[in-house]
C-alpha cells in the first residue's frame, strides 16, 4: 500500500535546475509541501522519496487526509484494529 503510493508519487515528480548549492530541485505537485533538493538528480530523488515517506507519516499521525495519487489511496481508521483473534 505505502510502497505503491510512494512509487506513484515519484512517477509524478517534476525536476528542475535551480541556482542553489544543491541545484537539483524536485517536487510532487499533487502533494502540498513535498519537495527536495540535491547535488545530483539521484540525490534529489532519494531525498524526495524520504520526504514523501515523512509527509505520509505526519499526515497519518495528525489525522489529516492524504490525497489519492495514481489511483492509490492511503487512509487511517479512527478506530483501533485488532490483528489478533
Amino acid at each position: 500500500m505505502f510502497g505503491e503510493y510512494i512509487q506513484a508519487a515519484m512517477e509524478r515528480a517534476t525536476y528542475e535546475i535551480i541556482d542553489n548549492p544543491e541545484p537539483f530541485y524536485g517536487e510532487v505537485p499533487e502533494l502540498e509541501g513535498v519537495w527536495a533538493t540535491g547535488k545530483t538528480l539521484e540525490a534529489c530523488r532519494k531525498e524526495l522519496q524520504s520526504v514523501i515517506e515523512g509527509w505520509i507519516a505526519l499526515k497519518l499521525r495528525l489525522g489529516h487526509p492524504i490525497p489519492a495519487i495514481g489511483g492509490h489511496i492511503i487512509s487511517a481508521s479512527a478506530e483501533p484494529v485488532s490483528i489478533a483473534e
